[in-house]
């Protein structure tokens, strides 16, 4: 068990390595820069943008650039922010706990409805025609025209929610917050909800189908005991490992919802980010982002050769 978390926890390090290389690369390759702001302005002079450049050290070769990026990221020192002079850090600090509330109320409402519906629809076929149309629909659905749908109609028509922000400028009660937090709680969780259910189902129906279902059914047990104490039982491991992968993958959907909803998470900062081509921002939270889901997937991965004797190799 050691020596197999050992050799992922490799593995994980080998690929956060190559992908900061190719992030690196494709960041400052693409047209534009921290600078170009300043090329359009016709009172900043050459010798300015000059001296901006070796400040920023852009001036140097993107090799050398990248080993004095490396060497201070894994020392903790990610930098100052190219828009505002800001420590990176403090501006990916004050962000997280509003993006870690969005992700952690959605992930546990789409499991809460993804049990529910993933149960009914693997024991009633004529709940599983209903639902397959609704998580059809709920996998298809853009986040974004979601999340404008719903900002029309419940925040602009009805007025019943508000259509932005984490909190009011005239209330910052609990209320107030949990008001904010409705709608893009809701955007974030239909999808995962939608597909997380549709593999519950499938993993459900699976195992109802094994012949120690059948052995437990011939000995009286009834059928909601059938469902929850065996069937789900085995039906949970893959199902909690798909929820475990894709907790990760929510940052990346947060970005859009956040941006939607004007919430104040580091997915709306990555926007800031890329719009003024802030390198360290954008490197820091990539980077921070591809540690979240290549770790989630090394702890997946564990935990299914701790709780799975047959994953694991014989002796």
């Amino acid at each position: 068990m050691i020596s197999f978390a050992i050799r992922r926890a490799t593995q994980v390090v080998f690929l956060l390595l190559v992908v900061s290389m190719l992030v690196f690369a494709l960041i400052h390759a693409a047209p534009g820069g921290p600078l170009a702001l300043y090329l359009d302005n016709p009172n900043v002079r050459p010798q300015d943008i000059e001296r901006l450049r070796r400040q920023m050290g852009l001036d140097r070769p993107l090799p050398a650039q990248y080993v004095a990026w490396l060497g201070a990221f894994v020392r903790g020192d990610w930098g100052y922010s190219y828009a505002d002079g800001r420590p990176v850090l403090d501006r990916l600090v004050e962000r997280v706990p509003a993006t870690l509330q969005l992700i952690g109320v959605s992930s546990l409402l789409a499991v809460l409805v993804a049990l529910v519906i993933g149960i009914a629809s693997s024991v009633h076929r004529g709940v599983d025609r209903i639902v397959t149309l609704g998580t059809t629909a709920g996998i298809s659905l853009p986040v974004f025209w979601l999340g404008l749908v719903l900002q029309l109609v419940f925040a602009s028509r009805l007025g019943w929610l508000p259509s932005s922000g984490r909190s009011s400028f005239t209330g910052d009660g609990p209320m107030d917050r949990v008001a904010h937090l409705i709608l893009p709680v809701v955007v974030l969780a239909v999808a995962h909800a939608a597909g997380w259910s549709r593999y519950l189902r499938g993993s459900m129906r699976t195992a109802l189908r094994q012949p120690f279902i059948v052995g437990v059914r011939s000995r009286g047990a009834s059928e909601a005991r059938l469902t929850l104490r065996h069937a789900l039982r085995t039906a949970l491991l893959p199902f909690a490992t798909i929820v475990l992968l894709d907790a990760s993958i929510m940052v990346s959907g947060a970005v859009v919802t956040e941006s939607v909803f004007a919430w104040p998470g580091v997915g709306g900062l990555f926007v800031e980010a890329l719009a003024k081509r802030d390198y360290t921002v954008l490197m820091a939270f990539l980077m921070c982002g591809t540690a979240a889901v290549a770790v989630f997937n090394c702890l997946a991965d564990i935990a299914v050769h701790a709780l799975d004797p047959r994953t694991r190799e014989p002796a």
